[in-house]
């Protein structure tokens, strides 16, 4: 009987043992399938998960604008006071929802050309307001025309075209005029062929983005989507040294496995630069666990908080010899328009930059831009991505429109906030088909380790007390 009875309690610690061994096991080989299974389906190929929502993301994206409305115009352009805006919107459109196009497979360099159609449908239930609403802006021709024609012959001989138009430092717009084009009347006058029409967006619908190149992943997994030229070029011709590189992806989605530790870089053709996020926090999104990676203040720095920006610094009048902070200088990929770029209602900038104007409300939580990754894939699943529009505007004597003012301009325009968010019909599929497995598979591997572990230590005990209590 004692026999039977210590040979059971062997028995039992021995199978402890062996599911413990076998759950330990399973961690790795676990791992490794899961790796490879995940490898193959986030290459860029026909038959891939990632190449079914890549040519067509299934995720509905909206872009919101918010105009900066001018309350006190005659007053800025006669006393050059401080400039008085109030926000409105939002004015919602649906973009993003076409199809790349013109995919071409590279198997020779493991890369895919496409080009991304622009197009962009108003959504008025989830707008406040209409896009024939009137709101008083910044005349953009009228301000950018003493920074692209300098010489002062031109500009007496612009100014007399302006009176002539009847045109002003600030004008009434539609919204869709101010966002998608209106035909300038002070252009229309110009005696020479140059383009009449006028617009923050102008051209957008029925254009493209790119031609983007990027890679496959398929013979290097640490590569898919990453853009190897961009318009059939590694770098941009903007900026000097390396801030003029093409960097990272569109964003859109990453190498994956991705750790708390790595940087985010990714290109934004409407920034014209390469830029970065940083792990910020983890989010439960739709029952899929997701690293929040943020914009941080630092990538809009000046040289002087971070060196590595030295390159994005063009320009020494408005940056006050690149000691300021928050904005920057895209005039060069704008025609030489000027155009600057920051956060919404100057997040992170230095205070001087908005000490002319009166309504700027920074926030956090509003301003800021985000991307929600799927650490295991790569997934951009949730987005915002937010920046505002900003025009210089600089006394100019021989331009009576803009004569009367005393000091230089940083003039917001509007600022966006495009999002998109995985919907509830894919989030279900995506937890089906791969956190949900990756879940169960961890689970087994915790249960059999557990479960082995404590069979073997309890028969064990057991087995020991029985040898105690027999030899006394």
């Amino acid at each position: 009987m004692g026999c039977d009875r210590n040979c059971g309690l062997i028995a039992g610690a021995v199978i402890g043992a062996v599911l413990a061994v076998f759950g330990g096991i399973l961690m790795p080989v676990g791992d490794m399938i899961v790796e490879k299974k995940i490898k193959t389906e986030v290459v860029l190929e026909e038959g891939t998960i990632a190449f079914k929502n890549w040519v067509k993301t299934g995720t509905e994206v909206y872009r919101q604008f918010w105009i900066f409305d001018i309350q006190n115009a005659e007053d800025v352009a006669r006393n050059s006071s401080n400039i008085k805006v109030k926000q409105r919107g939002p004015y919602t459109y649906r973009v993003r929802y076409l199809a790349k196009e013109n995919i071409t497979h590279d198997p020779e360099s493991n890369t895919v050309s496409f080009v991304q159609p622009n197009g962009a449908i108003f959504e008025p239930s989830l707008s406040n307001g209409t896009e024939d609403d009137n709101v008083t802006v910044l005349n953009l021709a009228v301000a950018a025309a003493p920074h692209i024609y300098q010489n002062a012959f031109v500009q007496v001989l612009l100014n007399s075209l302006i009176k002539k138009s009847k045109s002003s430092m600030f004008q009434t717009r539609t919204v869709k005029e101010l966002l998608w084009g209106y035909k300038d009347p002070f252009l229309s006058l110009v005696p020479y062929p140059i383009s009449t029409t006028v617009g923050v967006f102008f051209p957008y619908n029925n254009t493209v983005d790119g031609v983007y190149t990027v890679f496959s992943g398929k013979d290097n997994i640490s590569k898919v989507a990453i853009i190897d030229t961009y318009k059939g070029k590694k770098n941009l011709s903007f900026w000097p040294s390396y801030c003029d590189m093409v960097n990272g992806t569109d964003a859109a989605s990453f190498p994956p496995f991705i750790e708390k530790s790595r940087v985010l870089r990714f290109f934004s053709s409407d920034i014209c630069r390469s830029i970065y996020a940083v792990f910020g926090s983890e989010v439960d999104l739709k029952g899929i666990p997701v690293f929040r990676f943020v914009l941080p203040s630092k990538a809009f720095a000046s040289p002087v908080q971070n060196p590595d920006n030295h390159c994005f610094c063009t320009e020494k009048v408005i940056s006050m010899n690149c000691t300021l902070y928050g904005v920057l200088d895209i005039g060069k990929c704008k025609e030489g328009k000027p155009v600057y770029i920051s956060l919404p209602h100057f997040l992170h900038a230095s205070p001087e930059i908005a000490e002319t104007i009166e309504g700027i409300n920074p926030n956090e939580e509003e301003h800021r831009t985000y991307l929600d990754v799927e650490p295991i894939t790569g997934f951009t699943l949730q987005f915002a991505k937010r920046l505002q529009v900003n025009i210089l505007v600089k006394p100019a004597k021989k331009i009576e429109a803009l004569k009367h003012l005393k000091r230089n301009y940083l003039v917001p325009i509007l600022w966006l906030n495009e999002t998109g968010t995985i919907g509830d019909e894919k989030a279900e599929m995506f937890r089906n088909q791969v956190t949900g497995k990756v879940n169960l598979l961890r689970l087994v591997e915790m249960v059999l380790l557990s479960v082995g572990v404590v069979m073997f230590v309890a028969f064990m005990i057991s087995y020991c007390a029985c040898k105690s209590k027999k030899v006394k």
